[in-house]
């Protein structure tokens, strides 16, 4: 028979025995209960009532209240006779009151006694009658509980003592073979009889053993292989590698590592990365970055080469799942460290050909803004209409270069660290005016209506450089208003958030869709669409902005429902 099927049956017989027994017993209590009710209520009271009556017919001659007090407890009675020769009793009882009350005596007074006498002994005959029927009811209730419970009490010491060895058995000699396969001994096998599915796992269990043992006789040198091909391949490769085993002892270092770090490899020897780094800057500087749950951005500066090269650190946690087992286990991390010396030098010719660019390019551009200003004052003659349009589209892509070259200037400036900041305390309110006072005949012209909600306290001050933060309102602005249709309005709102400020600007424009959020703060981005003008740069000097000053910026936006733009400082 298959465990299952005895499991099955076991459990089931017992699960059946002891629903049985639960209803039995709850039949049984529900009778005795029902038996002691009838005891306690209808007798009792009838009882209490022929009680009443006797006392205040002791008590009739010197108190007439006593009367309606017997007349009271006899309407009571009249409405409680249960019990067989009670309603003949109570008749008797009622004539014979009758009689007295016209014509006391102490004949009458015996005969109503006799009567209550006879009430009071129905009723206790009564008690004693139901009392024994109770008890009966508990004796048989207790014969079918101890009964049933016997039953189960054997059904589960049957079980108790059979079931668990039959099953622990054959387990506990698979658990003894496993021990033996974990330690390398293939030769090992298992037989089980009587069960099948101890059997099939036998035979399981013979069958993985047999090409385990298989497995190790042809694949040892085909591993040893495999393992030289990978200490090969992070010997030679151009970028330095640190392993590291989850006792943090160095498993294997390169040797660029080697080389950038000043190490030797002999005296690694026995100890852990943190004892080694106690003497070495590079080492403990890695072991730092390694432990935190952030990655750093910022790239680690090192001397190789005969130059200052850059590296980028990245730690890549090793998690294994051991044979035969099925949680994670931590197997160390590899340290590797990229290159990115060549990639640095090109960023940084390119941001010193766009300040060398940008500079240039402002004088001639200001040059032609002063031109196109004295031609439109006429003092040279005057213009005709086409020389007009002319003078106001050059006078345009004029102030478009400059703005470009501005832009340019300030990404310069950040990218190579060269930003000045003028932190002071400002007032909340007055960079809003400010931003808004800028852009405010800019969106006039456009029919767009900016509105402020001042959130803050009418003093309330943040620690900004003035002037860069009202750029990045108007950044926002800016792009608000080109964005908005003619018409509509935008809300610059300042509010607070914890011990900050934060500062936004919503219109209800298209809106960015979700997957171009990420992307909306870099460099030359700009949102697909069906017309796109400027650098792509505001947003990202914006950010870099922000973040120089210790603020956060960030955008909210879904399509046709407009974008809130936001910094927090």
């Amino acid at each position: 028979m298959k465990i299952k099927t005895k499991l099955t049956l076991g459990v089931g017989l017992l699960f059946l025995m002891i629903v049985l027994l639960s209803v039995v017993s709850a039949i049984n209590i529900y009778k005795q209960k029902s038996d002691t009710e009838k005891i306690l209520i209808a007798n009792y009271n009838s009882l209490e009532y022929s009680k009443n009556m006797m006392l205040s017919l002791d008590k009739i001659s010197e108190d007439s209240t006593q009367t309606e007090i017997f007349k009271n407890n006899l309407i009571l009675e009249g409405k409680n006779l249960t019990e067989i020769g009670e309603e003949d009793a109570y008749q008797s009882l009622r004539t014979h009151f009758q009689n007295f009350e016209q014509t006391p005596n102490s004949e009458t007074e015996k005969l109503i006694r006799n009567d209550l006498v006879e009430l009071m002994r129905l009723n206790m005959s009564a008690i004693v009658q139901k009392s024994d029927t109770a008890i009966a009811t508990s004796q048989s209730a207790t014969t079918w509980v101890i009964s049933l419970g016997s039953v189960c009490f054997l059904i589960a010491f049957t079980l108790l003592f059979n079931l668990p060895g039959n099953i622990a058995r054959p387990i506990r000699e698979l658990t003894e073979s496993i021990k033996q396969i974990a330690n390398k001994n293939y030769h090992e096998r298992i037989h089980f009889k009587g069960s099948a599915e101890f059997e099939d796992l036998a035979n399981s269990f013979n069958s993985m053993a047999k090409k385990l043992e298989e497995y190790q006789n042809s694949s040892l040198s085909k591993n040893l292989m495999n393992k030289k091909r990978v200490e090969m391949l992070i010997a030679n490769m151009h970028d330095p590698v640190i392993g590291l085993d989850e006792n943090n002892h160095i498993n294997f270092i390169n040797e660029e590592a080697l080389k950038i770090s000043g190490l030797v490899r002999e005296d690694l020897a026995g100890k852990t990365a943190s004892e080694i780094a106690v003497n070495n800057d590079l080492l403990r500087e890695l072991l730092r970055n390694a432990s935190l749950e952030e990655k750093s951005e910022a790239p680690m500066k090192i001397f190789a080469d005969q130059k200052e090269s850059y590296f980028e650190p990245e730690i890549i946690p090793i998690s294994i799942i051991p044979t035969g087992e099925t949680m994670k286990k931590d197997a160390g991390k590899v340290i590797l460290l990229r290159n990115i010396t060549a990639y640095k030098e090109l960023d940084f010719a390119k941001t010193n050909f766009i300040a060398t660019v940008s500079h240039e390019l402002k004088t001639p551009i200001s040059s032609m803004k002063m031109g196109t200003q004295l031609l439109k004052s006429e003092k040279f003659g005057t213009l005709n209409e086409q020389q007009k349009e002319l003078l106001k589209s050059i006078d345009e892509d004029g102030d478009r270069l400059l703005n470009i070259t501005g832009e340019l200037l300030n990404l310069s400036q950040a990218e190579s660290g060269n930003i000045r900041l003028n932190i002071q305390d400002c007032n909340v309110s007055d960079l809003v005016k400010k931003a808004v006072s800028n852009n405010q005949i800019v969106a006039e012209n456009k029919e767009i209506q900016l509105e402020t909600e001042i959130k803050t306290e009418e003093n309330s001050i943040v620690k900004a450089d003035f002037d860069k933060t009202v750029w990045v309102l108007n950044n926002f602005l800016t792009n608000a208003i080109k964005h908005s249709e003619v018409g509509k309005k935008i809300i610059i709102k300042t509010e607070n958030v914890s011990d900050k400020i934060k500062f936004s600007v919503q219109d209800f424009g298209k809106g960015i869709d979700s997957k171009y959020h990420s992307k909306v703060f870099d460099r030359y981005f700009q949102v697909p669409e069906d017309f796109q003008n400027g650098t792509g740069l505001g947003l990202a000097i914006s950010k870099n902005f922000i973040e120089k000053q210790g603020g956060e910026i960030g955008v909210d936006s879904s399509v046709n429902e407009g974008s809130i733009f936001w910094v927090i400082l």
